[in-house]
């Protein structure tokens, strides 16, 4: 697959079919609402242009190969917009799936396979060895470099050591400024979501407070299920990955987001930047667009609010 170092243009705008009576604010249709901008270009145009107007609708995708270049497209945009810390999310198992569909190791195998192809696309192959990639526990690096990673110039690390020897003392905790070196600019954490009582996402907060504020570089959560910390885990028993909310994920923008909805009144929110969040049913095998807006609505205003009401 092709690689890139900078933003290419979106294919042509596809409009996303609304339904008959779409919700209307201030006397515009919210689903038929686009965002341009002015965005600078290093194509291979045979024009050599260097700007353009773009406007952004993109639909759902078809397949995760489309799913991948639209994830790639819009964290290379937000790359550009000097993004420092940023949010992947999509289902796995399959894209209409919702969490809990598929087992969790197979689910984590798999997003080895989805981050090696995201960085390839994303990544020029001169950048590869300044990239390094998280993933939660050591025995994952091993497993990653023997298989998906074998042959990459990427940099593979850990969040965290087995809490095994953790337990017994045999291990001494590293810093994380510490594990990265001077010529890194570009950190991805794979899947920190597997072991609460490890606090994976702890320690992507300090790697974050320690490595990238106050530099040039920039850190992708990749399919993190940061859901269950915005609205799982109850501030009284998890006090630090509560605060969260409030210290880390305020400083995040959410790149590519898809959440399904299953049921009577199912639907996905999708987000692709920089465009607005929006609400999608499923009619005649085509996502519609029920409702959009700028802000991320929560989960529990999408499933009971947004959707039985479109």
């Amino acid at each position: 697959m092709p690689l890139s170092t900078a933003p290419t243009a979106f294919r042509a705008p596809v409009t996303i079919a609304s339904p008959p009576n779409p919700k209307v604010k201030n006397g515009m249709n919210l689903c038929q609402k686009k965002i341009s901008r002015d965005v600078k270009f290093v194509t291979n145009s045979l024009s050599g242009g260097t700007g353009a107007s773009v406007e952004y609708d993109v639909p759902f995708p078809s397949d995760y190969s489309e799913l991948l270049e639209q994830a790639k497209e819009a964290t290379a945009l937000a790359l550009q917009d000097k993004r420092q810390l940023m949010e992947i999310e999509f289902p796995t198992a399959g894209l209409e799936s919702v969490p809990g569909d598929g087992e969790g190791g197979i689910e984590m195998t798999g997003s080895i396979q989805l981050i090696r192809e995201f960085c390839d696309l994303l990544v020029s192959p001169e950048k590869a060895t300044r990239t390094r990639i998280f993933f939660p526990e050591a025995n994952e690096v091993g497993f990653a470099r023997e298989s998906v990673f074998g042959g990459a110039s990427y940099k593979l690390d850990y969040l965290t050591k087995p809490s095994f020897f953790e337990d017994f003392g045999f291990v001494t905790k590293v810093k994380m400024a510490d594990r990265v070196k001077s010529e890194d600019e570009l950190f991805l954490v794979g899947y920190p979501y597997f072991n609460v009582n490890d606090q994976e996402m702890i320690v992507v907060e300090e790697l974050f407070k320690e490595a990238v504020v106050g530099t040039a570089r920039q850190l992708i959560i990749f399919n993190g299920e940061l859901d269950r910390i915005r609205s799982d885990y109850p501030p009284f028993f998890y006090p630090k990955l509560g605060a969260l909310t409030k210290t880390l994920f305020p400083k995040m923008e959410t790149v590519y987001y898809i959440h399904n909805f299953k049921g009577r009144n199912g639907g996905a929110l999708f987000r692709c930047y920089p465009g607005p969040w929006k609400v999608l049913k499923k009619a005649r095998n085509k996502y519609v667009c029920v409702h959009q807006q700028e802000m991320m609505p929560s989960l529990k205003e999408v499933a009971l609010d947004i959707l039985p009401s479109a």
